[in-house]
């Protein structure tokens, strides 16, 4: 493998990974606030197809990713609302509007599968994709990578280095201490939590309108359940959730090159499957007493960084109503 070869592969495992990483920030921030949107499989899949279809129609990018983020706001909206206002279990909704969301994804998107629309093209930065090796890969590509990456940046320091973050982490961490400080908490879950499935839905859309262009059934279908596997990977934290999303791109990329080898002699199902094994090993590492069993036989020296790598530490108040109405 050659130097451009090695570049093509990084370029194309940055690229598939940018919706998993503005999916996984949105679901970091919803549930830092509280909420535990488990809908995102289903509401990726339904923005993903009313992003491509309102994009067709309309022959419009912006608004096709605007449809997007209205749908995903709008499931986020229904768990929030269900849970803070009919005191309904965040779970439950969200396994319901999963399903709902396949189906009526691939109901209402029949009539457009196969068919081409319009699509994100690259848009190299000028100066910046000229740098060696680096320039290729993060500087030569669509909009949507672009601001995945700046989405990285922008939650982290909003949710770590701003007042308005303060009080979000406060409302996921401890309700009753932020409403005694004058927080309106349910307001501030039903904010984030919009926020959140917004972005959600904008992930669903810069799948179908830029890494696999199109509509199809079951289009993005396992990507929210994966996302949801990052978030508690990356312990709640928008930069090791993105370091979460591009490892699984990378193993998705490795397992499709094994596949279309035509010496490979492992089972296509089998390959199919490593990325999601591999997910499942994490999150049995992470966290685990077994882990820290075993980080205890360490030298001392390694001990410290590799709990604070694996160390996970979800808000405490995650999927618990406060009643502040």
């Amino acid at each position: 493998m050659n130097e451009l070869e090695f570049i093509a592969i990084l370029s194309s495992i940055v690229l598939q990974s940018s919706p998993l990483i503005i999916a996984v920030c949105g679901e970091t921030i919803t549930e830092r606030v509280g909420i535990v949107n488990l809908s995102l499989d289903g509401s990726m899949l339904m923005a993903a197809m009313t992003g491509f279809v309102i994009a067709f129609l309309t022959n419009n990018l912006l608004l096709g990713f605007l449809a997007a983020a209205g749908v995903g706001a709008i499931f986020a909206f229904i768990i929030a609302f269900g849970s803070i206002r009919l005191g309904k279990s965040q779970v439950a909704i969200g396994f319901v509007l999963t399903l709902l969301g396949n189906d009526l994804s691939a109901f209402l998107g029949q009539n457009y599968t196969g068919e081409s629309g319009p699509s994100l093209t690259r848009f190299g930065i000028r100066y910046l994709e000229d740098i060696p090796f680096f320039g290729p890969v993060l500087f030569d590509q669509d909009l949507m990578v672009y601001f995945a990456f700046i989405l990285i940046v922008v939650t982290w320091w909003f949710l770590f280095r701003t007042q308005p973050g303060l009080h979000l982490r406060s409302v996921g961490e401890r309700p009753e201490a932020a409403f005694a400080r004058g927080v309106h908490v349910n307001r501030i879950r039903y904010l984030y939590t919009l926020i959140g499935g917004a972005l959600i839905g904008i992930a669903g859309a810069s799948y179908s309108l830029s890494v696999k262009i199109g509509w199809s059934d079951g289009h993005t279908r396992g990507l929210g359940w994966i996302a949801l596997a990052i978030v508690i990977f990356g312990g709640w934290s928008p930069i090791r959730g993105a370091i979460g999303a591009i490892l699984f791109g990378a193993a998705k990329w490795w397992a499709t090159n094994l596949q279309a080898n035509p010496d490979n002699v492992i089972s296509p199902v089998l390959l199919n499957a490593i990325p999601w094994l591999l997910m499942i090993i994490v999150l049995v590492v992470v966290g685990s007493k077994i882990t820290e069993r075993t980080i205890s036989y360490l030298p001392l020296g390694w001990q410290r960084p590799l709990r604070n790598l694996l160390r996970v530490d979800p808000p405490l108040a995650l999927g618990k109503t406060f009643g502040d109405n």
